[in-house]
């Protein structure tokens, strides 16, 4: 009777150990995508992360640029531009156009998609802003690249070659009268203060 309770005491302590172990492993996950260095590919519905959550993919134009893959284009990367940007050149004219440095759109995507805005690191290697990186703007990029160095410490940050993200507001129910998942009125919608 004794050894029976301890084998059922044993798989309890087995079970709520293993519960434990599932839960802790999901709180992890989590948090990683919270921080946006989930599991790559990750997610549901809406893209990695879940529904709302869409993560972009990595642009060619960095990933060429970022040798080490360490999210920073530092002052080697930098000085060395130029031929990091050729290895993008995949029918070799010497240019890039945008099919060369920026991810494709997706599968499904209908074919008059508008692609998202233009990062700061394109913007500033496209000179001219015709859409193309020709052979002038390849030579010229470790100097572009330099122009992006807001802090001037050498290197470029995400923040320095993509720019600011858009700022999205708080999910529905989290502010104002949102208890009805309405968002309030931009601030010059408002009705002046009274006494105004």
């Amino acid at each position: 009777m004794e050894r029976e309770h301890k084998m059922k005491m044993k798989t309890k302590t087995m079970l709520v150990l293993a519960g434990l172990l599932a839960l802790g492993t999901t709180e992890l996950l989590v948090s990683a995508q919270d921080n946006n260095d989930g599991p790559p590919g990750g997610g549901g519905p809406g893209g990695p992360g879940g529904p709302g959550r869409h993560h972009p993919p990595p642009l060619p134009i960095v990933m060429a640029l970022d040798t080490n893959h360490d999210g920073i284009i530092d002052s080697n990367e930098i000085a060395n531009a130029s031929a990091e940007l050729l290895t993008l050149d995949k029918n070799g004219d010497g240019q890039l156009t945008a099919d060369e440095y920026l991810p494709p759109l997706p599968p499904d995507a209908p074919k008059d998609a508008p692609r998202p805005p233009l990062p700061l690191i394109i913007k500033a290697l496209d000179a001219n802003g015709d859409g193309v990186i020709d052979a002038n703007e390849i030579a010229n990029a470790p100097a572009a690249l330099k122009s992006l160095d807001k802090n001037g410490d050498g290197k470029l940050t995400p923040d320095e070659y993509i720019g600011p993200r858009p700022h999205r507001g708080p999910p529905p129910g989290q502010n104002g009268d949102a208890a009805n998942g309405d968002q309030p009125p931009p601030p010059g919608d408002q009705p002046p203060p009274p006494g105004e």
